[in-house]
């Protein structure tokens, strides 16, 4: 009943009904009570008691009063007034002071509600005094001790209703974090989807139609004087589409690549190498070092892919004569080192990545080899070549260096 609170709950409504009903039958008591003694004046209680009675229905009966502090008080007022009337009529009128004390501890504030109480014990012991024509210890007790179980019963429940409310909020706040963790979730694992098809997009689909096109182009200017050679060019060229179409089935169900089925990285690596003197007009030589190992599928995946892209951009940008494929087992590192003698660049005068030009290949590199807690580190120059060196870790990296 609290004027603060929010809309009443089940438990609050049927606290309140008990309370109407207890003040009510005790206002009927006490006209009863009249009526059975023969006390005089009886009209005159039976009447009091009946506009006690109203007044206390125009509370729960009319909005206004249940929502404005100003006209609780007011209400609680006349409330009181006209039971002080009917306690100066009656003795039994005592027995209304109880429910009037957790109407007083609910309505008003805290301090307000404590002195309504007090006051209003007061009256009620001095007018059960002025009835029986005596003072006792007795009558200061019945009035005190009721007054202090209202204190007592209204105060828990007001902090288990506090105490509820904190929860009910936590409870809220918990809901709706776990609802944003989770959209937090679904967009992140969308973004790492994402990131996924674009690098493996760049790294078999689009350089499979750039070697394609170079391939093609090369059959345009051998036609029509050298057929034979237009020929080779094009059945290079269908086999790159077929390669790029079997990458493209397995990346989208996120399988090993086609390159890295039943053999180790060192062989596809070779098999690159071979593909690449086979297709376009480079040398491009494998070398081992060191003792191999078995890597894990995520390893030999980036670091394929790495060199996919590499030898792709050194077949499409570089114009090199050669290329050099190193794959290095360093102990607790695997190390690729991807070397050509063309025309070289300015690392740090790269363009932005650009959806026409392209331009993603080293970000893409880049961000393969961070997923894995590995670092990649290019030398080049103008004019004097490129070297590109992929480093991995074999021992997975700890929790604080670990990149998303």
């Amino acid at each position: 009943m609290n004027v603060s609170a929010p809309a009443p709950t089940p438990t609050s409504r049927a606290l309140a009904w008990c309370l109407h009903l207890l003040v009510v039958g005790l206002l009927v008591l006490v006209a009863a009570r009249a009526v059975t003694d023969g006390r005089t004046p009886t009209a005159t209680i039976v009447a009091v008691a009946v506009a006690c009675g109203l007044v206390y229905a125009a509370g729960p009966l009319l909005p206004r009063v249940r929502l404005v502090r100003r006209v609780v008080a007011w209400w609680l007022t006349a409330v009181g007034a006209v039971w002080l009337a009917l306690l100066a009529l009656s003795p039994e009128a005592v027995w209304v002071a109880f429910p009037l004390y957790f109407l007083q501890l609910h309505l008003l504030s805290r301090r307000a509600g404590l002195a309504a109480v007090t006051a209003t014990a007061v009256a009620a012991v001095a007018g059960f005094a002025a009835h029986t024509g005596s003072f006792g210890p007795a009558m200061v007790i019945g009035p005190t001790l009721g007054a202090a179980v209202a204190v007592a019963v209204v105060w828990g429940y007001q902090a288990l209703y506090r105490e509820s409310e904190r929860r009910r909020r936590l409870i809220e706040a918990l809901t709706a974090t776990r609802a944003d963790l989770a959209r937090a979730q679904h967009t992140a694992g969308v973004l790492a989807e994402r990131e996924r098809l674009a690098r493996e997009i760049h790294d078999t689909l689009a350089q499979g139609l750039s070697s394609i096109q170079l391939l093609l182009r090369a059959a345009e200017r051998a036609l029509p004087e050298r057929p034979g050679t237009a020929a080779g060019h094009v059945v290079a060229a269908r086999r790159a589409a077929v390669d790029s179409l079997a990458e493209a089935r397995r990346f989208v169900a996120a399988l090993t690549p086609p390159a890295l089925e039943g053999t180790t990285l060192a062989d596809a690596l070779e098999r690159l190498c071979a593909t690449a003197r086979v297709r376009h007009r480079i040398t491009a030589r494998f070398h081992l070092a060191g003792t191999p190992v078995p890597l894990p599928t995520a390893h030999e995946v980036a670091l394929l892919r790495v060199a996919q892209s590499a030898l792709a951009n050194t077949v499409r940008h570089a114009h090199a004569g050669t290329a050099e494929i190193t794959l290095s087992h360093l102990g607790d590192h695997v190390a690729l080192d991807v070397v050509d003698d063309g025309t070289g660049f300015d690392p740090d005068a790269l363009p932005p990545p650009d959806p026409e030009a392209g331009g993603f290949g080293l970000a893409a590199m880049r961000a393969r080899l961070d997923a894995l807690g590995g670092t990649l580190s290019i030398e080049s120059a103008p004019g004097h070549g490129t070297a590109l060196a992929a480093r991995l870790p074999l021992v997975p990296p700890t929790e604080p260096e670990a990149h998303p």
